[in-house]
């Protein structure tokens, strides 16, 4: 990855976010700029590639807007009201064409980096999952780019931009996200306590209790079950890109320990954001 130049956030972020944010806003604009048209259909989705696209720069506007301490209302913080927020906001952005898109991202991720640059990094923000800081609101917008990133690189069939090292930096916004998207009906009444270890380093633990839940990056200290996972493996699987059965069926997932057959019923307990 290139170095950041112009924003002083190296030593505010954790190391490599703000490298990996700026990279992957260049990635998707490379995309968009080689790309035939924007019309071609996003695999999964209702959106064509220019409505992605379109989605993108808005949400980078967003986090640039937040993260300078202009707090937008977008939703109610669950996965269906972010939906239906990000569909109206669509409806009133008529932009579609991918230079102009391209340009709107990569402009929104330096107004982003240079807010952080600006503003006290642990200073608590209202954001659309959340209150978080501006250093987990970094791995929230790297989270969010590297997902859409990746359905836009498979509507051009383009290599995607999501490697192990990106994938890491969203540990951050995944632990802090999680409480918010665990579906309330399949975890009712569950008690149990997982450990969740990123091939190559990362680690974070999920504690059930009669259905509630916590989630922390310390693991439990006697998980009923540890579940090892690829870190793009992960990441991809927790945005819901691919399926969690195809994943273990690779070898990409393993799970052990009291209750190993607990592992497969992990993805079930959330929803994706």
């Amino acid at each position: 990855m290139e170095p950041v130049a112009g924003h002083e956030v190296r030593g505010r972020l954790p190391e490599g976010l703000a490298d990996a944010v700026r990279a992957t806003a260049a990635d998707i604009a490379a995309l968009l700029r080689a790309a035939p048209g924007t019309g071609r259909p996003v695999p999964r989705s209702q959106w064509t590639v220019g409505e992605a696209a379109a989605h993108l720069a808005q949400a980078n506007q967003l986090m640039a807007e937040v993260a300078a301490g202009r707090p937008r209302d977008h939703g109610d913080g669950t996965p269906q009201g972010l939906a239906a927020a990000n569909e109206r906001a669509l409806a009133a952005f008529g932009e579609r064409a991918g230079e102009p898109l391209a340009a709107m991202i990569e402009a929104q991720t330096d107004a982003f980096l240079d807010a952080v640059a600006a503003h006290p990094v642990d200073e608590t923000l209202k954001t659309p999952m959340g209150p978080m800081n501006r250093a987990v609101l970094g791995s929230y917008l790297l989270t969010h780019m590297l997902g859409h990133g990746y359905d836009l690189a498979r509507a051009l069939g383009r290599p995607h931009m999501v490697d192990r090292p990106r994938a890491g930096l969203t540990l951050p916004f995944f632990v802090e996200a999680m409480p918010r998207v665990t579906d309330a009906a399949a975890t009712a009444g569950l008690t149990a306590r997982y450990a969740v270890r990123l091939w190559g380093g990362g680690r974070f633990g999920v504690t059930f209790t009669d259905g509630a839940v916590t989630v922390g990056h310390r693991p439990p200290e006697r998980p009923d079950c540890t579940i090892s996972i690829e870190p793009v493996t992960f990441l991809l699987m927790a945005l819901g890109r691919i399926a969690p059965a195809g994943a273990m069926a690779r070898g990409r997932v393993l799970a052990w320990g009291r209750k190993p057959w607990i592992g497969p019923r992990f993805p079930e307990y959330f929803t994706a954001p």
